[in-house]
C-alpha cells in the first residue's frame, strides 16, 4: 500500500499498521527509513534489508524527554539542542545493562506525532539492501521494496540524501562516529 504523507489519513494509517507489529518506509528529515515498533519488528526488517544481525537499528522519539526512559546518562546541553533534529546519540541502554542504543527525536512533525501515537519508540533505518547506497527517489523505493513492506508513505524524492550525525557519548563528552546532517 502506498499513502501520500499529505494525505488526511496518512498518519493514522501509519500508526495502525506499525501497532500491528508491520513494516513500513516512513519519511523522516533526512532519508526514508524502515520503521516498526520497537522490540517487535527488527527480525522482520533485518529480513527485508538483508541486515546482519549484530548491527544495531536507530530508535526514534516523540520528544526530547521520552531519552529518560532509555538511559541514565546525561547527555549534554550542547548536543540536546539539535533535538528535535537530525542528531543521534548512543546512549548506555538502562533496560539493557551493558549495552549500548543509538536513539533519535526526528525534526519531521508528522513522524513525531506517529511516533507519539505508538506510545513507544519506532525503528529507523536507510531504506536500502545492506551495502547498497541509500534509495532517494520515491519511484526506486516503490520498485523495489513495495511487495515487501506494509506501507511506504509518499513524500516525494528525498533531497539531501544525508542521514542523521551520529555521536557517541564517552567520558570526556562525545566523539563523532558518523559526520551526517549537523557538522559537530
Amino acid at each position: 500500500m502506498i499513502c501520500l504523507k499529505s494525505d488526511n489519513d496518512s498518519k493514522k494509517i501509519a500508526v495502525d499498521l506499525l501497532k500491528q507489529n508491520k513494516v513500513v518506509i516512513l519519511p523522516t528529515d533526512t532519508v526514508y527509513g524502515f520503521s516498526g515498533l520497537v522490540g517487535k519488528t527488527d527480525s522482520l526488517i533485518r529480513k527485508i534489508k538483508g541486515r546482519e544481525e549484530t548491527k544495531p537499528f536507530i530508535q526514534l522519539i516523540s520528544c526530547p524527554e521520552q531519552l529518560f526512559f532509555i538511559t541514565n546518562d546525561v547527555v549534554p546541553q550542547s548536543l540536546l539542542k539539535y533535538w528535535p533534529g537530525p542528531l543521534t546519540i548512543i546512549v548506555s541502554d538502562k533496560n539493557n545493562p551493558g549495552n549500548t542504543v543509538a536513539v533519535r527525536c526526528p525534526g519531521d512533525v508528522w513522524l513525531r506525532q506517529v511516533i507519539q501515537e505508538c506510545k513507544v519508540p519506532i525503528y529507523s533505518t536507510s531504506v536500502n539492501r545492506s551495502g547498497s547506497p541509500v534509495l532517494q527517489k520515491i519511484s526506486e523505493i516503490q520498485k523495489e521494496f513495495e511487495n515487501e513492506v506494509a506501507l511506504i508513505v509518499d513524500d516525494g524524492d528525498s533531497s539531501s540524501g544525508v542521514p542523521s550525525t551520529i555521536v557517541k557519548l564517552s567520558q570526556d563528552g562525545y566523539e563523532v562516529v558518523r559526520q551526517g546532517a549537523i557538522p559537530l
